[in-house]
């Protein structure tokens, strides 16, 4: 346990209900993404984060879920990540969560010989405070592909160097 009551742990089965709650929860992710969330820790889960690639962190704050986190190897990369998801429970946003978990992240992917972390993330408005969650906490807009997801929908690729 650390400060505040606050644990960082790797995610466990009993995490995930908490997990897909905080996916639905956030009201950014669509109902494909949420899906996608539960597809990754039925890999992580079942073929662990080795071999399926995702790694899933859990951060709790008195004992319970408030966040989390996905990363994992980049194919065909020498020490490039991605940083899949990143959420926090909204009725605990503000915390610093999201940045506990950020840099959680970037120091399990640095301990691997990792070095760089890449974030990609919509350019739509309601994604403001995810873009600047970004490069509040050291990502730097790498690239911007314009109508990328679909027309008037940017794809922004942050990136953290570890």
């Amino acid at each position: 346990m650390s400060e505040s009551g606050r644990e960082m742990r790797v995610t466990r089965t009993e995490d995930e209900p908490a997990i897909m709650a905080i996916s639905r929860a956030v009201g950014v992710f669509s109902a494909e993404e949420v899906d996608t969330v539960q597809e990754l820790l039925d890999e992580y889960r079942t073929r662990g984060a080795e071999v399926s690639g995702y790694h899933f962190l859990s951060c709790l704050v008195d004992r319970r879920v408030a966040g989390y986190a996905c990363y994992g190897p980049r194919a065909l990369t020498d020490g490039t990540y991605d940083l899949f998801w990143i959420a926090t429970d909204p009725a605990v946003q503000g915390r610093g969560i999201g940045g506990a978990l950020s840099a959680r992240c970037a120091e399990l992917v640095k301990s691997v010989g990792g070095r760089l972390l890449v974030a990609e993330t919509s350019g739509l408005p309601q994604y403001a405070p995810t873009r600047r969650f970004y490069e509040t906490h050291g990502y730097r807009l790498e690239a911007n592909i314009t109508d990328f997801y679909a027309p008037g929908d940017d794809l922004c690729i942050f990136i953290l160097r570890v």
